[in-house]
């Protein structure tokens, strides 16, 4: 297995417990309260779950992505901090489209479905940032004739 692989499987295996076990504490939490009615709109107490965890392991999975996966990355950090909060957000569509499915058209328990739903997002994520977000720009040298 690449030593990159295995940085990835690691770091984003810790971040990925850790989102997973702060969506379990947040939806117990949210779910004695029930859907939250703002002024435009509803929140689940699964989707709420999910947007409190995010709060958490998003910084976390970026500083792991930056400084130990794909370190040797020569974009700036801005560039990186940009194209990962993109990928990020296509992340959370997915988690938000899939749980959504999971427990609200096939009843599936909400911890189950959120870790049916991590396989998925997990290989998306991966495979954006190894080729998107923290890919090396190759460098031109240039030739004096």
């Amino acid at each position: 297995m690449p030593l990159q692989t295995f940085r990835y499987a690691a770091c984003g295996g810790a971040n990925t417990i850790l989102d997973i076990f702060l969506f379990s504490v947040f939806e117990n939490r949210f779910k004695q309260n029930g859907v939250m009615h703002f002024q435009y709109f509803a929140i689940s107490p699964h989707i709420a779950a999910m947007i409190a965890a995010f709060c958490i392991t998003f910084p976390i999975g970026f500083y792991y992505s930056r400084y130990l996966v794909f370190s040797e990355s020569n974009l700036r950090g801005r560039v990186q901090l940009i194209r990962y909060f993109s990928m990020v957000l296509a992340c959370i569509a997915l988690n938000y489209m899939f749980l959504k499915f999971f427990i609200e058209q096939l009843h599936i328990n909400a911890i189950i479905s959120k870790i049916i739903t991590t396989a998925f997002v997990v290989t998306f994520s991966y495979l954006s940032q190894k080729h998107f977000t923290f890919k090396t720009k190759k460098i031109k040298h240039h030739t004096l004739h």
